[in-house]
């Protein structure tokens, strides 16, 4: 059976170990054994994930190579969705994070890794230079947003990526409520189902 690779970011200050990543993990273990989870632990500045991603990305074939992004991740995928024409599911995720990042300059802490970093105005530079004002590919998008969503503006998902495949669900908030219920909707994306 062929293997294919599924590669998932993670969000801002958050990890592999987080509830998404790891219920992600599992399902596909479970449901899709030839699925290959790889969901590293992102370097803290935008460029660093960058070259991090793309020596990932360099090790598995294309043809074979999935995206998954939540929040921050979500933007970090669209950016390599859109530049290798990737397949790509998309949660609740940032459409300008150069703007919230405003908020955050300054030293940080990952609650995960315990590891202290700095948010300076190179950080928002570097993430605005990733930003994707057209996107490529009619059907390699599928975006999950909840309108609860209390970080981020759902609203600029919708917009964004209106000529996608999106599910708009009412309430809910930034974590996405019941995320676990939309992994075989995922699969099916994937065309695994």
């Amino acid at each position: 059976m062929k293997k294919t690779h599924l590669l998932y970011l993670h969000g801002f200050n958050s990890s592999p170990n987080s509830l998404k990543a790891q219920q992600t993990k599992r399902y596909f273990a479970q449901q899709h054994p030839q699925i290959n989870f790889i969901c590293p632990q992102l370097n803290t500045s935008p460029n660093a994930v960058v070259k991090q991603i793309e020596t990932i990305i360099s090790t598995y074939p294309q043809d074979d190579l999935l995206l998954m992004g939540s929040s921050l991740g979500g933007y970090f995928v669209t950016y390599f969705a859109n530049k290798y024409l990737l397949p790509a599911v998309l949660i609740n995720p940032a459409i300008k994070p150069y703007q919230l990042m405003e908020d955050y300059i300054g030293e940080q802490i990952n609650p995960y890794t315990g590891k202290c970093y700095q948010v300076n105005a190179s950080f928002i530079t570097d993430l605005k230079a990733l930003d994707q004002k057209h996107l490529s590919g009619k059907n390699n998008y599928f975006v999950m947003v909840q309108t609860g969503d209390e970080v981020l503006d759902y609203q600029q998902a919708v917009e964004k990526y209106k000529s996608k495949q999106l599910c708009v669900q009412q309430g809910g908030d930034h974590s996405f409520v019941d995320y676990d219920k939309m992994l075989p909707k995922i699969a099916e994306f994937f065309q695994l189902a």
